[in-house]
């Protein structure tokens, strides 16, 4: 080998080095995840008219979430919580403002489109006639199929693996009215899950379950976030359990957004106290996320 030669092999393999060194040093960013949810100014008015005042108003409400967010709507009753949901959930249009989901403005999708990206738990979902739970859930792919067709073999494995999402696979040959009030709420929620939405809205999901289900269900809740990508949106009475397991939280009081942002920035004692009408106390906890404690004594 020559002189010249020998130079230029040791140039390209001094190159072949520094560009491996190079790969091996250069920073890694992990991409902050997209805004899933965003929205901006929004407030909706029942029967409002030229010549009588809305029966309720609400808004503006702005807040953002992200894919492996929960948040939670908090508020006592008459505050607006149901409204909020049906915005985003675009069943109503906004008076003003805009509710976007991935940057399309949901109000404009056509219900087909709404419902392959989004899905509504209500609190009561009442059965027109008798079903078994594995026909229910399957009714969630419903927006991904065509008109008059019987269900694909995609369907079947979507509608198996939503049930077992949820702990309910042993329940697939069960009629729907004989669960019992936990087990039928896993079931809705598997049927909103085989829609494989983004978003999946819930209202008041645990007003009939007992402490241990509503325990499960907000864990539940909160795996399905984390492990698959969903943003979770919740409407609770459940102070603690809201502050346990949201990242973000939206507090409503008569038709208005009083603050919007995590457990920590929401939770203040002064405004809670105002909200709920009820003396107590806010206590945080050695993981960051704050507790609520009532300090009312017995008469």
């Amino acid at each position: 080998m020559s002189a010249g030669d020998a130079n230029r092999t040791s140039l390209r393999d001094s190159s072949h080095t520094a560009g491996a060194l190079a790969a091996v040093a250069a920073p890694s960013f992990s991409k902050t995840p997209a805004v899933r949810l965003k929205v901006e100014q929004a407030s909706y008015a029942y029967a409002a008219t030229d010549r009588s005042a809305p029966k309720f108003a609400l808004g503006p409400v702005s807040f953002e979430a992200q894919e492996r967010e929960v948040v939670a709507i908090l508020g006592p009753n008459a505050s607006g919580k149901s409204t909020l949901l049906r915005l985003l959930a675009g069943v109503a249009k906004p008076l003003s403002g805009r509710v976007e989901i991935n940057g399309e403005e949901i109000a404009s999708l056509d219900p087909r489109a709404r419902a392959q990206r989004i899905a509504l738990v209500q609190q009561e979902s009442e059965l027109l006639f008798a079903l078994r739970v594995w026909e229910y859930v399957l009714q969630g792919r419903y927006p991904h199929g065509k008109r008059l067709r019987f269900e694909s073999d995609e369907d079947c494995l979507l509608a198996g693996n939503a049930l077992a999402q949820v702990g309910a696979d042993a329940l697939r040959d069960r009629w729907m009215d004989e669960l019992s009030g936990g087990e039928k709420q896993r079931v809705i929620l598997a049927r909103a899950l085989a829609q494989q939405p983004s978003l999946l809205l819930l209202d008041e999901p645990t007003q009939h379950l007992d402490i241990g289900g509503k325990l499960e269900l907000l864990r539940r809740l909160r795996r399905l976030a984390d492990e698959n990508r969903y943003t979770v949106l919740v409407v609770t009475h459940e102070l603690n359990l809201a502050a346990e397991f949201s990242d973000r939280i939206v507090l409503l009081h008569k038709g208005k957004c009083l603050r919007a942002g995590t457990p920590a920035e929401v939770y203040e004692r002064e405004l809670l106290a105002e909200v709920f009408e009820a003396p107590l106390e806010v206590e945080m906890r050695a993981n960051g996320r704050p507790r609520v404690v009532l300090t009312g004594t017995r008469e």
